[in-house]
């Protein structure tokens, strides 16, 4: 593909050199000072502070203006999701994939963490930037001793990214709804406890047993950033992926 074929979208993503201003005054603004203002908003406020006319508001210029560098809001999102999304270096030490698989979805958590609003981006395309295409090179990487095809590989990383996109986003929407100094574990029995009263073994007979049996909220000591919820279906996912790996193994 030559220089001339990359969409422009891709050349802000990847901050390659845009064509010269051919009239009109020299805009002070670039790419990088919008999206840097856009993402320090949101780390601040949310992704709700990040709009266009409040980043417009922040730089001190029209938001018309911003058009000549992001093509869109929906641009400005996967622009932000990119520049915030930073790889942790990898951990050589990994001894297998599995240990390395897992570092990768926990490193991936840490950053939701960090950054609560980079989960609530919606996904318009598939990853595309520099940051984006490092951590896929980090995933592909750990399996890359496997006897996975390609096509797997990728298809694994896609069901564990959206596992723990979707676990971050579930563990602050959960942590907005507790009440006040109300702790997970307690929110958690306090549910279940509710949930008793009204559920009957006749209509719903393996819920019941499950309440009965105080499944929930029955661990405080993992009340943490590392959701319990979040590391078991983790190994629960990288079980089935241990499977597969086994099954594409070639016969001895």
């Amino acid at each position: 593909m030559t220089d001339n074929a990359v969409p422009d979208f891709f050349r802000r993503l990847w901050r390659l050199p845009e064509a010269p201003q051919q009239r009109g005054r020299k805009s002070t603004l670039d790419v990088d000072t919008v999206v840097s203002t856009a993402v320090r908003l949101a780390d601040a406020g949310g992704l709700e502070a990040a709009t266009l006319p409040k980043v417009a508001l922040e730089l001190n210029v029209t938001a018309m203006s911003l058009y000549r560098h992001i093509g869109s809001k929906h641009e400005l999102l996967q622009l932000m999701m990119d520049a915030a999304s930073h790889v942790p270096a990898a951990d050589t030490n990994a001894d297998d994939w599995r240990t390395g698989l897992r570092l990768w979805a926990l490193d991936l958590w840490g950053l939701y963490q960090d950054r609560p609003w980079l989960p609530h981006v919606p996904i318009y395309r598939a990853p595309s930037g520099p940051n984006q295409i490092a951590w896929l090179e980090r995933g592909l990487a750990q399996l890359a001793q496997t006897s996975l095809g390609s096509k797997d590989k990728l298809s694994a990383l896609t069901l564990l990214s959206g596992f723990v996109r979707q676990s971050a986003l579930l563990h602050h929407e959960l942590e907005e709804g507790r009440e006040p100094e109300q702790n997970k574990a307690d929110s958690e029995r306090a549910y279940g406890a509710a949930l008793y009263q009204v559920v009957t073994a006749e209509r719903f007979p393996h819920v019941s047993e499950m309440l009965a049996a105080q499944a929930l909220g029955e661990d405080p000591e993992h009340d943490d950033e590392l959701d319990r919820d979040f590391t078991d279906g983790l190994e629960l996912i990288l079980d089935g992926l241990a499977a597969q790996i086994a099954a594409a193994a070639p016969r001895q």
